[in-house]
């Protein structure tokens, strides 16, 4: 009788991982003892992250089906990555609910999400209580969690009906009707992308990776899978450290951080107030950016202070796991033009369509950058309308339904193949390492009382938002309520009241004029 094919292949000496859990899996039986997660409080052996986790998820698997989104509402650390491998064990999704976000944008989430458990730790419980409106026994404490028994059966049975494009996480994006979009990511596309990610940039078991960006920015969806992927050990920062450079400079030479995976925000915080004159963690290997263009100068002051590290540009929306593309920053290269994006990551093709939806090769001519290949988010959750915009099938392809996911995003080939970021096609932008749409922090502004009419702008040379207005109410009042509904990243850094908005011709609000009113009283 002809053998299963996962055995065949395993006889051949080929692995066929399925799910992540496998690399946590992997991890405890040979590494079990090694630090595998710590922050500035606590810290976990990857044994105990495998035990934390069936115990977890045998709990959630008695409560929820599979392929259920389940939130996690607590304060940016370690336990944090504890509960989203217990909700992968439950063979369900985990939704991070971000503790500084104000109520009113977490009841959107929720009304988009509708989870029916949200895990917590117990100063967060009486937030999660009102989002699940009142089900006190639908607000679940990770410490009680963490003490249930390990239901081996349970397991094993919810491991036996899983596959490979089950979904592992959703994180939450802006939304042009106000709403915000919740792009569903599968365990094939993580692994799609890890799987060549971390040998490509060498990290290995003995890597100490910095953990920056927020559980629901995808940016730190490289640090927790490529930890996993390597046994590697995650560190995460406190968050707070990220307003003191000095106190994260002396937290991340004493951790002896060997990887950077960050956003360009984030870099650029240190060099802004020339943190590095302070002190250099000369331990870090490698540097790996993200989010948004990285200016050239403070691009060349890291380089100067860790001349033995790589340097990488990393591209890629939310939509398509993490990224792209990369470029690999050459030290004897003048990058004062434009720091390119560069070339696909294997196993994802990207190209460029014009207006017309023919493809553009040619360099110097500009085009929207879309993407195919399993790394594809799954689409957006509850959101079919957008999920069929955004993932379209592929115009290239006439004979059989291909996806391909437009990014909205404007790109350009250089004469060596290289790719290059032009911008956005939409009033979609990229600040702060987060994708915004002006349309939803335009609404939000046209909401508040005192407002008669608003135009966001955001000047990209600067990296400034700029919310201009016509009404009566106080600009300190309106950044207190629009602090009330939005994350403060949405919310433009200038605030102006204005008579009356400058036309162009065609009566359209004149955006060029008005940026130019900026400044003036």
């Amino acid at each position: 009788m002809e053998k299963p094919d996962v055995e065949r292949a395993e006889t051949r000496g080929l692995k066929l991982i399925r799910n992540i859990l496998e690399y946590l899996e992997y991890d405890a039986a040979n590494y079990g003892e090694k630090s595998a997660l710590a922050d500035e409080n606590r810290s976990y052996t990857y044994a105990q992250w495998l035990d934390f986790s069936r115990r977890i998820g045998s709990a959630l698997g008695r409560r929820s089906a599979m392929n259920r989104p389940i939130g996690v509402y607590m304060d940016k650390n370690a336990d944090d990555l504890l509960a989203f491998m217990g909700i992968v064990q439950a063979g369900c999704f985990y939704v991070l609910f971000n503790t500084d976000f104000p109520e009113s944008r977490l009841n959107q989430i929720q009304s988009v999400l509708q989870t029916e458990y949200i895990i917590v730790d117990e100063e967060h419980r009486e937030m999660a209580e009102k989002l699940l409106d009142g089900k006190k026994d639908h607000v679940l404490l990770l410490s009680d969690l963490m003490k249930e028994e390990e239901d081996a059966v349970l397991l094993k049975t919810i491991r036996d009906r899983a596959i490979d494009t089950d979904p592992l996480y959703a994180n939450f994006t802006s939304g042009s009707t106000g709403v915000p979009k919740g792009v569903v990511v599968g365990h094939r596309s993580v692994l799609d992308f890890i799987e060549l990610f971390v040998p490509m940039f060498g990290i290995d078991e003995t890597d100490i990776i910095a953990n920056q960006a927020p559980f629901d920015f995808d940016v730190s969806v490289k640090d927790i899978y490529s930890a996993l992927k390597a046994a590697a050990t995650l560190v995460v920062v406190p968050r707070r450290f990220f307003s003191k450079p000095v106190d994260l400079l002396d937290f991340l030479c004493e951790k002896k951080i060997t990887t950077m995976v960050w956003a360009v925000s984030a870099l650029c915080l240190i060099t802004t107030f020339h943190g590095l004159d302070y002190k250099t963690p000369d331990t870090v290997k490698r540097v790996l950016f993200s989010g948004e263009v990285m200016p050239y100068k403070h691009l060349k002051t890291w380089m100067e202070k860790l001349p033995d590290a790589e340097f990488v540009n990393l591209y890629g929306p939310t939509e398509i796991t993490c990224n792209c593309t990369y470029h690999r920053i050459s030290r004897d290269r003048d990058y004062s033009e434009k720091i390119p994006i560069g070339r696909a990551f294997p196993n994802e093709h990207v190209f460029l369509l014009d207006e017309n939806d023919k493809e553009v090769t040619e360099p110097g001519k500009t085009g929207e950058i879309c993407v195919r290949g399993s790394a594809l988010a799954l689409g957006y959750f509850r959101n079919p309308a957008q999920t069929e915009a955004a993932f379209v099938v592929n115009p290239l392809n006439p004979c059989y339904p291909e996806r391909i996911y437009r990014t909205g995003d404007l790109g350009q080939y250089a004469e060596d193949g290289e790719m290059l970021f032009c911008g956005r096609k939409d009033f979609q932008i990229k600040y702060m390492g987060h994708r915004i749409e002006i349309e939803e922090i335009e609404r939000a502004i046209s909401d508040v009382n005192g407002v008669e009419r608003c135009c966001v702008i955001f000047e990209e040379a600067k990296q400034r938002l700029y919310g201009f207005y016509v009404g009566s109410i106080d600009k300190k009042d309106l950044h207190t309520v629009l602090s009330e509904r939005l994350p403060i990243y949405m919310i433009p850094g200038t605030l102006k009241s204005i008579e009356s908005f400058p036309l162009t011709k065609n009566g359209k609000i004149d955006r060029k004029l008005l940026l130019e009113k900026k400044n003036q009283k």
